[in-house]
């Protein structure tokens, strides 16, 4: 995972600030300068994921590759989770609580038509990120999902993704975090 710290103007400002009555310099906290935005950690349980465990792990490992703003982690044992993975018969789908939080479907009926498994774990975390679908596209957006046909097997976010996700999160000197929504997406 990518670490992001403050730099330039920023740090600077927040290193000294001047008293208007006395005129007294005030030095920041001592690590003000190096201080690094720390990621919003979400707990993901695979432990219903069956078959496609690896693929779920996988997915989760892209987005941590990917972005910085947020971690997703393995839950450990009865540990409460943000993100609950299970695996069906139909097709793959999320339901987002909140941002961060719901439920990953990881179907059988789109890996039975030779949908890539770990595309399917990153796209359907990318919705519990925050990220809607964007169909139709190329293999170059996950988020276009099925739309880039059973060939694609691309499972990284592109630029634009990535930026959105970290805004989602609080990422460095990103807006605040769009509102949180209650929907079923299915690809």
């Amino acid at each position: 995972m990518h670490v992001r710290t403050l730099t330039g103007g920023l740090a600077a400002a927040l290193v000294v600030s001047f008293s208007l009555a006395g005129g007294q310099a005030v030095a920041a906290p001592p690590d003000a300068e190096g201080a690094s935005l720390a990621a919003r950690v979400l707990i993901y349980d695979a432990s219903g994921s069956a078959e496609f465990r690896s693929a779920v792990d996988r997915g989760a490992a892209i987005w941590n590759e990917s972005v910085d703003a947020v971690e997703l982690r393995p839950a450990a044992a009865g540990q409460r989770a943000n993100i609950r993975v299970l695996a069906d018969n139909g097709w793959p789908r999320a339901l987002p609580t909140t941002l961060g939080n719901g439920t990953v479907y990881i179907g059988r009926q789109a890996v039975d038509q030779g949908y890539d498994t770990i595309r399917i774990s990153a796209h359907e975390l990318g919705h519990i990120l925050g990220l809607p679908d964007r169909k139709p596209g190329p293999c170059s957006s996950l988020m276009s999902g099925s739309t880039a046909g059973t060939a694609c097997t691309n499972p990284y976010p592109n630029a634009a993704e990535k930026t959105e996700v970290e805004g989602n999160f609080g990422g460095a000197l990103a807006g605040p975090a769009p509102a949180a929504r209650a929907e079923v997406i299915v690809d």
